[in-house]
């Protein structure tokens, strides 16, 4: 059984991110610390104050303490991680991408006024669950441990649930368009001889390299090697002395093989054919 810490150091850098962002957010609320029309979605605050971060951080409000808010964060721990492991598995730039991808689409759909919600976060924890579903069709599910159904059913009996529970269907409607047009283009156009057409940016790669969190395979930008370094340069013992600097395994085994090869001209006087006394 491993610890809360233990477990927190497990996650997936994304999910983990999201998901403590979402706990911060309505944390801060909870202690009073603002407004949360202030982060809402309002595309006249938007254009005419240029109040641009609410494009944002509607995003990462589930809403107040309550039920609904624990369902949603245990979906991102749940669903967000297993994609994250699974089908995502070294991937980070195109998992990143993918939540950009239903961001967008969600903010589009907003822009039509009946599909219009001030936050939308349930919405794009409702796309993961969607395309999880889609990645893990047979899995099997099980319902508050009354009904078990296959993984490609959950998100219509999570649909189902909140409408016997009395929440909004809108933020869960839109989430599973956007999930489904995120894996139609990914998965299903491609698969039927189309062209994939959504290709993760060069510049997510480079956001992604840059914050030096994750691994992507066959990624076009390297890693920032200044990543995660607080403090670089060399380091002195308590004697003054230059402390003795650790070397790469690569490095050190160039450095080992050199050390091991005698220089071409180095303690040799004469180089040649060699002959007995008997000219044989």
């Amino acid at each position: 059984m491993s610890t809360p810490a233990q477990y927190y150091q497990s996650l997936p850098p994304v999910s983990k991110f999201y998901g403590v962002a979402c706990l911060m957010t309505t944390s801060a609320l909870y202690l009073g610390l603002y407004d949360p029309w202030n982060i809402a979605l309002s595309y006249q605050d938007v254009f005419k104050r240029f109040q641009v971060w609410r494009l944002i951080t509607n995003f990462f409000f589930l809403g107040p303490f309550s039920p609904f808010f624990a369902i949603r964060l245990i979906m991102i721990a749940r669903y967000g991680v297993l994609l994250e492991r699974g089908p995502f598995d070294k991937r980070t730039a195109d998992y990143v991408w993918m939540l950009m991808f239903g961001a967008l689409s969600l903010l589009v759909m907003a822009a039509i006024p009946f599909l219009w919600t001030p936050f939308m976060a349930g919405s794009l924890v409702f796309m993961i669950v969607y395309v999880w579903s889609r990645e893990f069709p047979n899995a099997q599910i099980s319902i508050y441990g009354v009904v078990t159904l296959k993984g490609f059913y959950l998100p219509w009996a999570l649909l189902a649930l909140d409408l016997i529970f009395g929440a909004s269907l809108m933020e869960d409607i839109i989430g599973m368009v956007a999930g489904h047009l995120y894996y139609f283009l990914t998965v299903l156009h491609p698969l039927a001889g189309g062209k994939y057409v959504l290709k993760t940016p060069l510049w997510v790669h480079k956001l992604v390299a840059y914050w030096g969190e994750g691994i992507q395979v066959n990624s076009p930008v390297q890693r920032d090697p200044s990543a995660g370094v607080a403090f670089r340069g060399r380091s002195y013992g308590l004697d003054g002395n230059r402390a003795r600097t650790t070397t790469a395994p690569s490095e050190q085994n160039q450095t080992d093989n050199s050390a091991r090869q005698p220089n071409s001209g180095e303690g040799v006087a004469f180089r040649g054919k060699s002959y007995r006394l008997s000219g044989h």
